[in-house]
Parts: structure tokens; C-alpha cells; sequence
């Protein structure tokens, strides 16, 4: 499998497989693909005549230099996974000048309040930076439907929005996040994790989960603190935050409503590597 560099060629390449009646897929990636990469992309397979799989590390995404620095990357890792599960896919995997001929460079999004929590408040610009990229690939390789993990749950509903406003006839496609056994939530961050160190990470969904059988008889504000005196009793791991939102709005939460929709999220850190995760309330 030869990753496709040139948004030229993927057009070309595209154009001469498709047929007016076939859909195309797109799959979104950073790379050092993990199973919950992959459970996105055999989805789009199932679903859709024609998958584009994009892997690119986007700059201006990273409010931290380090971060990015040490984001993992194995494109020839990335393109062993793709190709078994389907070496029909395309692999797109440009170089910085292709996304960003004129230079890197930030657009600017009305998101209507979906980046002022969590985030968004703790990565500023991170969100512009997201739907610059995601605009660029959209309009780019002009697909059908995208596909989106759940796990980035305030990225998903910022790309829908992004999505209907900026008029891009796309359908965005949300899939539920794909654990290890212990419950860690899939990410390519987890790479760097040591093997005590994931053991400690696998708090974070336990926390999620016991947070979730306490929604039913106890306050956002009396589970808020009893997550920050189980993260304190943890010493390997930093809160950053933890949120109780309304799922649609992704306002923290004051007031449960009967018929509301809520989410739980957290970010932690564990030897200076962020993790996210949230659960469904």
C-alpha cells in the first residue's frame, strides 16, 4: 500500500474508481493508528464504496510545541493496519505545504459557545485550529460522509456545526469510543504510557463510571467534588477538569432536567501525558 502525498493525485485516483452512484467515505487521523482508528475505518468500508484515510499531524491544532514534537508518527506502521483491514482504501498523507500552501495560519470559526468549556477553555485556539484542518480536508477531498470518534465528543459536535455552517454537504458521522480491557480509552497518546503508568490511566473510566451511577441520586456540584478527592487520593494523577455537560449544548450543567441529555468528561494528566475520555449520563 503507497500513501498518496498530492491532493492532485487523490482527486485523480478517486475520480477514476468512482462512479456517479458511489458514496465516499473520509477518515480523519493524526496516524499511530490504534484499534479505535481502525473500528472507524471498517466502518466506513462496510458503509461506503470508496474510503479516504487522511493522516496528518496538524500544527496549528497544538497549543503546546512539546506536545506536538512528541506526537508519535509511524506512517509505515499506519499503512500495515490500513491494508489489512482493506487495501482498497486510499491513504492521504500530505505534507504541511499542501494543506497549507500559504503558510500555517488559523481561520476563523463562530463555534456559538461549543469551545468556551473544557477544550476549549484549557487548549486556547485548539478548535480553530481543528476546523481549519477539518475544513481544508472537507472541501479538499469532497466527501460524502466523515467519521468521527466519540471520544473527542466537543470535537465532533464543533466539526457538525462547523460542517452546516460553512454550507458543506457532508454527513458527519459520530462512533462510539473503543476501550483496552481495563477501560482506558483507545488513543495514540497511550503509546507513551509505561506499563504502571496505563494501569493508573485505567482510573479514569472507573471515575467515569462510578460518576455515572451517582448522576441518578446526586448533584453535578457533589460528584464534581468527589472526583476531585478520588483523583487527589491517585498521586500519579493530575485533574485538569472534570464537567458535567448538557450533550447537545456541552454547557456545564446546573440543573438536571427530566428529559435532558447529559455527558461526563475529564481530562488528566499521568507523567505529563493528557488523556481525555467522557461518558454518556
Amino acid at each position: 500500500m503507497k500513501p498518496i502525498h498530492d491532493l492532485e493525485e487523490l482527486r485523480e485516483k478517486i475520480n477514476r474508481r468512482s462512479s456517479e452512484k458511489s458514496n465516499l467515505a473520509l477518515v480523519p487521523t493524526m496516524g499511530a493508528l490504534h484499534e479505535g482508528h481502525l473500528s472507524l475505518i471498517r466502518k466506513a468500508v462496510r458503509e461506503n464504496k470508496n474510503v479516504v484515510i487522511s493522516i496528518f499531524v496538524n500544527p496549528t491544532q497544538f497549543d503546546n510545541k512539546e506536545d506536538l514534537k512528541k506526537y508519535p508518527r509511524d506512517l509505515a506502521s499506519d499503512l500495515k493496519k490500513i491494508a489489512a483491514v482493506s487495501p482498497a482504501c486510499f491513504v492521504f498523507a500530505p505534507d504541511v505545504s499542501e494543506l497549507y500552501p500559504n503558510g500555517l495560519h488559523k481561520g476563523k470559526y463562530n463555534l456559538k459557545g461549543l469551545d468556551s468549556t473544557m477544550e476549549g477553555a484549557h487548549r486556547k485556539g485548539h478548535f480553530q485550529g481543528v476546523c481549519t484542518i477539518v475544513e481544508a480536508l472537507l472541501r479538499s477531498v469532497a466527501p460524502d460522509v466523515a467519521y468521527f470518534g466519540e471520544k473527542d465528543f466537543q470535537q465532533l459536535l464543533i466539526i457538525r456545526h462547523m460542517a452546516a455552517a460553512r454550507k458543506i454537504p457532508v454527513q458527519i458521522i459520530g462512533c462510539p469510543i473503543v476501550r483496552e480491557k481495563s477501560g482506558l480509552a483507545m488513543s495514540s497518546r497511550n503509546q507513551r504510557l509505561s506499563e504502571t503508568s496505563r494501569e493508573k490511566a485505567a482510573n479514569i473510566y472507573r471515575i467515569l463510571g462510578t460518576a455515572k451511577q451517582k448522576f441518578g441520586t446526586e448533584s453535578a456540584t457533589q460528584i464534581a467534588y468527589w472526583v476531585q478527592e478520588e483523583i487527589k487520593s491517585i498521586p500519579e494523577l493530575k485533574l485538569e477538569y472534570f464537567e458535567i455537560a448538557n450533550e447537545m449544548s456541552l454547557q456545564p450543567v446546573l440543573r438536571k432536567r427530566k428529559n435532558g441529555k447529559y455527558r461526563a468528561f475529564m481530562a488528566v494528566y499521568i507523567d505529563g501525558i493528557r488523556l481525555i475520555d467522557n461518558i454518556a449520563l
